[in-house]
């Protein structure tokens, strides 16, 4: 699951203890930050849990959000903040940037870096069970809602929760607009199945990711640029098959050849892709179940055109290959719209009036700062699909 086939990994994060002596005045906010520290710690053991489901996975984030949102929501009738938002100091790990966190003193960024990783775990839940070995109806719906799933709450996260960040994300970590925009057209390209709708559809969410990476820092994003670059000879591969079922032989014949280039091209990247150094090095992604299935179907499908077009059609292949189209204005997977869970019945005005910022609270920007601190990263399962799942984007 880890890296079938181009999967970033999980953020990985700093303990929180919510120890807030003297600050929690009473045994109700006592309890809120013993709950806010044992929900937390259960949500994180969901993300590497195998046998997690997304019914499990929603009651996990339930009781946690619905917690910390204490800690962001005004309780006190007032348009002010939330006297609670700045009190904890959260430390995040970016999927693109290793094992050196980006630290802020605000729950918002709790907040926003946990829904970041559910919204990656349900990839990686689609593409684990698309791997199974026999896939029923069911399970192809699921893998279709959970990319969907995923793709509304990066959407969320984008338009409503960063811009109310007080420190800006810098250029390359997981919060800024380009990152997120990247995630959310991966998401969309990925639900998409049908060869009629393939071309526009992956070469259109291809080069809009591709566009947004390229913007990026090189170093940061060279995996993810490598798996999009496969979306588009995937585009002139199942153009092609559109094309002759057009009758259309000579210019479906073209089109193949460009995706036999572009194959050629990618086993290139391929060989670059392992070379590289991030997350995912480790893979193999030219000996993986759907690259060599795809080769086969463009040569495959290429002979069969040039045979037919040698005694039915003789047709004329032209000499450019035929434009794709930039766009698919159908068939696109819109994500999910996604909303965090209501305020915790705990969390009342009353109990919110027990915590005392001027009694005992230890300022944690007091403390000397570490040079280069490492967190370590999640220990992920690293499952093997049992079949080709036709994960090629992310």
């Amino acid at each position: 699951m880890t890296h079938w086939f181009h999967r970033n990994p999980l953020k990985a994060t700093a303990p929180v203890s919510f120890n807030f002596y003297g600050v929690a005045g009473s045994p109700s906010a006592n309890k809120i930050c013993n709950d806010l520290r044992t929900t937390r710690a259960r949500l994180l053991e969901m993300f590497t849990d195998t046998t997690c489901n997304p019914e499990i996975m929603k009651n996990a984030t339930d009781a946690y959000f619905s917690l910390l949102q204490g800690f962001i929501a005004s309780l006190d009738g007032t348009t002010q903040e939330n006297k609670l938002r700045f009190m904890q100091n959260f430390k995040w790990t970016d999927t693109l940037q290793g094992n050196t966190p980006s630290a802020q003193q605000d729950a918002i960024f709790e907040l926003i870096s946990m829904a970041y990783n559910v919204a990656i775990w349900h990839t990686k839940f689609a593409s684990r069970l698309a791997g199974k070995e026999n896939v029923t109806e069911v399970d192809a719906k699921d893998v279709h809602r959970s990319l969907k799933f995923a793709a509304g709450i990066f959407k969320h996260l984008k338009e409503v929760h960063i811009p109310r960040l007080i420190t800006p994300a810098e250029k390359g970590r997981d919060l800024e607009p380009r990152v997120i925009d990247t995630y959310i057209v991966q998401c969309q390209a990925e639900a998409q199945e049908e060869p009629g709708l393939e071309p526009g559809i992956s070469n259109g969410t291809a080069s809009t990711a591709l566009d947004h990476c390229t913007t990026r820092e090189a170093k940061c994003v060279s995996h993810d640029a490598y798996a999009l670059h496969l979306s588009l000879f995937q585009a002139y591969c199942y153009h092609g098959q559109t094309l002759l079922s057009s009758d259309k032989c000579g210019e479906s014949i073209r089109s193949l050849q460009e995706a036999e280039k572009c194959y050629s091209r990618a086993e290139t990247l391929c060989k670059e892709y392992r070379q590289t150094k991030g997350p995912g090095s480790t893979a193999k992604p030219s000996e993986q179940l759907f690259f060599t299935k795809l080769g086969g179907l463009i040569k495959n499908t290429l002979q069969k055109c040039e045979r037919e077009n040698g005694f039915i059609y003789f047709h004329k292949v032209p000499a450019e290959a035929p434009q794709l189209e930039l766009k698919a204005s159908y068939g696109l997977a819109e994500p999910i719209s996604f909303e965090f869970p209501v305020l915790s019945e705990q969390c009342t005005p009353e109990v919110y009036a027990t915590f005392d910022l001027t009694k005992g609270a230890k300022d944690e920007k007091a403390k000397p700062k570490r040079e280069e601190e490492v967190i370590k990263p999640m220990k992920e399962p690293d499952l093997k699909p049992q079949k080709d799942t036709g994960c090629v984007i992310s």
